[in-house]
């Protein structure tokens, strides 16, 4: 296996660190450093500076010719098999943050043997090596990506095993499962031993189908954390939907005017409420109209509703909220949560018979987005809504799947365990029970790559990182 070389760190900062990793790791770089490095420890930290070397691999001096000359005052980690990220020799060169001076190091650890690494190759390789599986490995990425608290803790979680934990004992009751079945069939000849117990196996079945629904269920709730959970804005024309959501962005997202109908499409823009991504959805105003362009945003109006986590229900003083059928699921039946906002609240007066009805409801939520009154208990009650969302699925400390790769391995067993159970139900014969049971140890090992060889599968996975990783 060659040996490989990369930028770790994003360009920019004062400080860079170049990885080296393989076979030759440690040799390579000690061509290009002021110190012998090849009868290092692992572990350990050097200090020297970093010189060129020729295309040819002769070794530069500080004699040479200024083009030659020393690259930069570097620190260098020496890591040994197997006690590395990669699982292979490595060395991490720390260097100035100079574009100039990764860039000369890279061509030196080239000159000297080393090739460039490509997209998530480091990963990959500790990977093959043994060192995490394959849902691991795509937690790296997602951890280098988290763009809030939430995800953060979900992508670390996974990296340190706690989804292949809970993927190792779903295997473990599997296996359990067909190794009844199958001892069964290689004794079928004798009618006095029953290996498999028909209720036995149905309890059995029933508990897995339960796990594996938890975690396919969660994904919904994964993918809202990591893109944003979605927020549609809900109301009739010019009850201030844009106004309300310019304020949530703080930004000038939306136009705003007076004229009916005139947002006619979907405009979306994320913000992070107390670590939690939010993705809100401007629609447009929800009427009766003769327009085909408005009724086309109207229906968009009505799809967003249906996808949308939380829906906030807008009015104003003195109208009736909208009514619209808000849809529900089977398997999300809490979901859409619904928010009733009642908007320009600072248009009420004081004495006003309406304001004091209205606050007699404790459902309702009085804010005015052009002023910023009572968006504090809007944003409080999104919160509240937002950590409901994790309740259902999460139930506290339970794996949220955040993969779309994940969800569909899950998709798959989940199918595969539930002809299980019709099968025993229906007293089917256990060689096609077993066949099903072998289905679904086979999804659940693609997710932590136990029964992926392809290396087209794997270079998918992969190509998506970046190149330090």
């Amino acid at each position: 296996m060659s040996t490989i070389c990369a930028p770790a760190t994003a360009p920019g900062g004062a400080i860079a660190v170049v990885r080296v990793s393989g076979p030759e790791a440690i040799a390579i770089t000690s061509r290009i450093f002021s110190k012998d490095l090849t009868q290092a420890k692992g572990y350990s930290l050097h200090y020297g500076y970093i010189h060129s070397v020729y295309e040819n691999g002769a070794e530069s001096t500080p004699d040479s010719t200024e083009s030659d000359a020393l690259i930069d005052d570097v620190l260098v980690s020496v890591f040994r098999a197997p006690h590395s990220y990669t699982g292979e020799d490595s060395t991490e060169i720390s260097c100035h943050g100079s574009r100039y001076i990764i860039q000369k190091i890279i061509e030196s650890l080239i000159c000297a043997g080393a090739r460039m690494a490509t997209p998530g190759e480091f990963t990959k390789r500790a990977f093959l090596a043994g060192k995490m599986d394959l849902s691991q490995a795509e937690a790296v990425a997602d951890l280098i990506t988290s763009g809030n608290e939430a995800t953060h803790r979900m992508a670390l979680s996974q990296m340190r095993g706690g989804f292949s934990k809970e993927l190792e004992t779903l295997r473990d009751q599997l296996l359990h499962l067909t190794s009844l079945l199958e001892l069964e069939l290689d004794f079928s000849d004798h009618e006095d031993i029953e290996f498999a117990d028909r209720q036995h196996l149905r309890e059995l079945t029933d508990t897995l189908y339960r796990q594996i629904q938890l975690l396919t269920d969660s994904f919904r709730t994964g993918n809202a954390l990591k893109n944003g959970i979605p927020v549609a804005i809900i109301g009739a024309p010019n009850v201030g939907k844009s106004t309300l959501m310019n304020a949530l962005v703080h930004e000038e997202r939306a136009i705003v005017s007076d004229i009916q109908g005139t947002t006619r499409d979907l405009i979306e823009d994320t913000i992070q409420i107390d670590g939690i991504t939010f993705r809100f959805i401007d629609t447009a105003g929800i009427r009766k109209t003769t327009d085909r362009i408005e009724q086309m945003g109207i229906e968009r109006s009505l799809q967003a509703a249906k996808k949308a986590d939380i829906i906030i229900l807008l009015t104003e003083p003195n109208k009736n909220f909208p009514d619209i059928r808000i849809p529900h699921s089977p398997e999300t039946p809490d979901l859409p949560i619904v928010l009733r906002v009642i908007n320009k609240s600072d248009l009420i007066m004081p004495d006003s018979s309406f304001l004091y009805h209205r606050q007699q409801s404790k459902q309702d939520i009085h804010i005015s987005s052009m002023t910023g009154a009572g968006m504090p208990i809007l944003h409080k009650a999104l919160i509240e809504a937002a950590n409901r969302i994790l309740s259902y699925t999460n139930g506290g400390d339970h794996t949220i799947v955040t993969n779309i790769r994940h969800y569909e391995a899950l998709h798959h067993a989940l199918e595969a365990v539930s002809r299980v159970k019709h099968a025993i139900a229906d007293n089917i014969p256990g060689d096609l029970i077993a066949e099903d049971l072998r289905q679904c140890l086979h999804h659940l090992g693609e997710i932590t790559g136990g029964e992926i060889t392809s290396d087209e599968v794997l270079a998918n996975i992969f190509k998506n990182f970046c190149i330090g990783k």
